[in-house]
């Protein structure tokens, strides 16, 4: 009989021992999903936006080339937001509009009007990693966070520049990313993304994002933060880009209808 005792003692710890993981797996992803949410939540009610933003592109060697643009954004309160970029100089991209539409659970919608050949093209959903005007940032950086768009996974807590963060794994649903997957660093006390890691198709590290210089805004008795400088460096080439916004604006004028694709040829 006490044989049988230790045997089905010892049974019994291999099965709690080999459940762990799978627990633990079910725990972090638990965790990292409501790290999302937080992140997300955190940022719903600012309604409308109007910026003016500096694009910087830098090449291997350090060369650069700089590109000024107009970015209006719209929350959406059921679905992901919508944003219209034009470009404003110089004169060989002065006039090219790109339009995005995106989406919780369904594919991102995008489009954009080439004026060189008084064209609109939509971007289709397998060409979603191809680079965004010449840029080191893709087509599908340039959509709105949305939290159906990825599984989750919480890694650790950590500093980043001082301050105490949380880096989660996340992995796009969608099967033509560009990306295997990402690591978020998120700063604990505002839930601001302050760095990502993105990594190709095979795994490899392809670029890092970094969010510094973040300013506070106030709608509606509720705070908001966004980053003065967004800096995308990709790991294989070399090649950097460099978002400056000079100017932030909120509550504009703005509904649905600036952001008709079918208006595209006349955004300015």
């Amino acid at each position: 009989m006490q044989y049988l005792k230790q045997i089905n003692t010892w049974f019994l710890c291999v099965a709690v021992t080999l459940a762990a993981p799978v627990w633990a797996d079910e725990k972090s992803q638990k965790q990292g999903l409501k790290i999302a949410q937080e992140r997300k939540d955190r940022d719903r009610g600012w309604q409308n936006s109007v910026a003016e933003i500096t694009m910087i592109l830098r090449n291997a060697s350090g060369q650069e080339a700089t590109r000024e643009m107009r970015v209006d954004s719209l929350e959406m309160q059921e679905d992901g937001d919508k944003a219209l970029t034009v470009f404003e100089s110089p004169r060989d991209v002065s006039g090219t509009a790109f339009l995005s539409f995106s989406h919780a659970m369904e594919p991102d919608e995008q489009w954009i009007y080439l004026p060189a050949i008084k064209r609109v093209k939509r971007i289709a959903s397998r060409n979603k990693s191809g680079p965004f005007m010449s840029s080191e940032f893709a087509f599908e950086d340039m959509t709105s966070f949305e939290v159906e768009k990825f599984n989750y996974d919480f890694l650790r807590e950590d500093t980043y520049q001082g301050d105490k963060v949380y880096v989660i794994e996340q992995i796009p649903q969608d099967e033509f990313s560009g990306y295997s997957k990402q690591i978020v660093w998120i700063d604990q006390e505002h839930y601001r993304v302050r760095k990502v890691d993105f990594f190709d198709r095979k795994g490899d590290e392809l670029k890092t994002l970094e969010f510094e210089d973040y300013e506070s805004y106030e709608v509606d008795g509720k705070t908001f933060w966004r980053p003065k400088r967004s800096y995308m460096f990709n790991h294989q080439t070399g090649k950097s880009t460099e978002l400056i916004t000079d100017e932030l604006v909120f509550k504009q004028d703005l509904d649905e209808s600036d952001f008709d694709k079918n208006s595209l040829r006349r955004a300015r």
